[in-house]
């Protein structure tokens, strides 16, 4: 399995990684190791978390799912083994990107994660009212600081992040170096029509989230009854639900057919098929669920496949 680098950062990852929004979520702190285990058997190398997940979740607060990869660290004593990415600016507690809170909240999910360095720290989401400047200085200061290896911006427009990358060249600032988006086969225009000609033109790394379509792409929802089969994510599959969203499973399902593969695998392997894309962002619930997921890293798709699922998906 071959490496990926992310953008000009100096970083290399697997092509795919572990989502941990699902941590402190669906998945508790008694099998919360059974799948960061897994994820290092498979030779996922990456874990991507935020400060604000799971906040969502009655009776949590933010921070749950970096402190229960961060136990796991301590347990595990795999670090050297899994690189960490996280996010400031989402989470109430710590929401924005000015200069004092991300100092603030590097210092506070350090802590969670227990290590020394992020290594791959985001902008959640822009904040036009704090000068580009100044939150790029403020990461600017953790990476010389050693507590940050790269930086990346999630959720960003194209047109702002072009202003970031012209105010890190005129002002001498570190860049965003990855870009976390929305795509998959069930979310391609606006990636694909704004952000993907400047992921190659400025050489940027790509981390996408919702690579599944929320779980839809799983093949696992395919009628309202499914819907059922989980409370937590009935409302964003069941989006997809329609003549277009069934078309594209049954690609997948002819895709998946003929490559003794799971229709989730195909939905990966076509992402890391995609020009400019480092890797998918993948969640699982349990072990078992990582080596599913994983078997994407080991599936190649033809130029028939491919030629397929653009086609349908378009």
């Amino acid at each position: 399995m071959t490496s990926r680098p992310l953008g000009r950062s100096g970083l290399s990852i697997a092509p795919l990684v572990l989502g941990g929004n699902v941590f402190g979520w669906s998945v508790d702190e008694a099998h919360a190791a059974g799948v960061l285990d897994a994820a290092v058997d498979a030779g996922i190398d990456m874990i991507d978390t935020a400060d604000v997940y799971p906040a969502w979740v009655a009776g949590n607060h933010g921070g749950e799912s970096e402190a229960m990869i961060g136990r796991w660290l301590a347990r595990s004593g795999q670090r050297h083994r899994m690189r960490i990415a996280t996010k400031v600016a989402k989470w109430d507690a710590r929401r924005g990107l000015s200069p004092a809170n991300i100092e603030a909240a590097a210092d506070d999910s350090l802590r969670r994660l227990g290590v020394d360095r992020i290594d791959l720290y985001f902008a959640h989401e822009d904040d036009p009212q704090v000068p580009l400047a100044d939150t790029l200085g403020a990461f600017a200061r953790l990476i010389e600081r050693g507590k940050v290896a790269a930086i990346g911006a999630s959720n960003f427009s194209a047109e702002r992040l072009v202003a970031a990358l012209a105010t890190s060249a005129a002002e001498g600032l570190p860049r965003y170096e990855v870009i976390q988006p929305e795509y998959s086969l069930m979310a391609r225009r606006d990636y694909e029509r704004t952000l993907a000609p400047l992921v190659q033109r400025e050489q940027l790394g790509v981390v996408c989230y919702y690579a599944l379509a929320s779980g839809f792409l799983s093949g696992k929802y395919r009628s309202q009854a499914d819907l059922g089969k989980s409370t937590a994510r009935a409302a964003a599959v069941g989006r997809h639900l329609n003549g277009h969203g069934l078309r594209v499973l049954a690609a997948l399902d002819d895709v998946a057919r003929r490559r003794g593969a799971s229709p989730a695998q195909v939905a990966l392997a076509w992402l890391m098929a995609r020009p400019g894309v480092s890797a998918p962002i993948a969640s699982a619930t349990s072990p078992a669920q990582v080596t599913e997921l994983a078997g994407a890293l080991r599936l190649q798709l033809d130029t028939d496949d491919l030629a397929r699922l653009d086609g349908v998906s378009a």
